[in-house]
């Protein structure tokens, strides 16, 4: 119950794995001639991922690497050049994310009230809270992915959508992709790499009335939920196509992927929630995150001759993204081929 909880609090990189890095781009941008193609090819064994791009200053680099989900659930990630340049490196900067503060997990666990906060307020299901047209395809869909569940029937729009998008995802033989950062921990582990996180923490001042106005409050998660079925119902071939490219580090399909996410529409619905109104802190997360990465990225470039980070591929190919932060900054950037 409560790693279905967390993520909507706090809006941690682990919020939605289905959407964060998911995306659908619009009509006129989609590869549709790459994705036919890519889907042919059959991706298993041991896949590199993309090449690094690399910032300079003077003689001392900056080597990043593009984290991406949904990729191949027979995938297993290996890449020489990561581990080379680990090995090494003086310092690795990992995923931007968030961490909780031990004073809200320290109220959660006198909360008699816990179970069943993922559901909708006042016993209502979902035939009652989504319009009737979404509603009949959300029956399809979860027909074809979930089957039987009464109790998913009783399930904010949000969370219901999060499960439903995981069960697709594994239909069409795709996970979420979190392995790949987790053998790169791996990996700098094994050559004493220095760590530095890019968490930041939240803490909330009254942890057991910020999930009682969440259970009690509705959330404004149509949007969230019907975007949700529009990626599943049109975009899983497509996805597959990406993971693909991802995979064996094309970045040409990469370069025209349009990373308009649904993760906007979930992240204001969260954001609206009742009890999250009145976290200002939530607001602030995202120009938090970014202020500690660039300083944490501008001081390893003066410090070290070499040094290793992870951001979303999303980041990194964000024309306003982190990236170009650094490049108008005056570093030298140069994108892999």
């Amino acid at each position: 119950m409560l790693k279905r909880l967390l993520p909507a609090l706090c809006l941690c990189a682990a919020m939605a794995p289905a959407w964060s890095q998911s995306e659908t781009a619009p009509a006129e941008t989609q590869p549709e001639t790459a994705a036919s193609e890519l889907q042919t090819v059959q991706i298993s064994g041991q896949r590199p991922g993309p090449g690094l791009w690399k910032v300079s200053s003077g003689d001392h680099v900056l080597w990043i690497f593009g984290t991406y989900g949904p990729l191949p659930e027979k995938m297993e990630w290996r890449s020489q050049q990561v581990e080379s340049i680990l090995a090494q490196s003086q310092e690795y900067i990992g995923l931007p994310g968030v961490s909780i503060g031990v004073g809200f997990f320290r109220g959660l666990t006198v909360l008699p009230f816990l179970p069943g906060v993922q559901n909708n307020p006042d016993g209502a299901k979902l035939k009652d809270v989504v319009p009737a047209e979404t509603y009949a395809r959300w029956l399809a869909l979860k027909e074809k992915y979930i089957g039987k569940d009464d109790g998913i029937e009783r399930q904010r729009p949000f969370f219901a959508a999060e499960a439903l998008m995981r069960k697709g995802l594994s239909h069409a033989g795709l996970s979420n992709g979190s392995d790949v950062a987790k053998s790169i921990d791996k990996l700098a582990k094994q050559h004493n790499v220095k760590f530095t996180s890019m968490h930041v923490e939240l803490e909330f001042e009254d942890p057991v009335k910020t999930v009682r106005n969440f259970k009690k409050s509705p959330m404004d998660d149509a949007a969230c939920f019907a975007k949700t079925l529009d990626r599943l119902e049109t975009d899983i071939g497509v996805m597959r196509a990406r993971a693909a490219a991802w995979a064996i580090g094309d970045m040409d399909v990469i370069r025209k992927v349009d990373f308009n996410t649904v993760e906007q529409a979930c992240k204001d619905a969260i954001f609206g929630a009742g009890g999250m109104r009145d976290q200002t802190a939530l607001k602030e997360t995202e120009q938090r995150q970014r202020s500690k990465w660039l300083g944490a990225a501008e001081k390893a470039l003066a410090a070290n001759n070499s040094t290793f980070a992870l951001l979303s591929m999303r980041e990194l190919m964000n024309p306003n993204g982190l990236l170009a932060e650094l490049q108008a900054k005056g570093y030298k950037v140069q994108a892999p081929e």
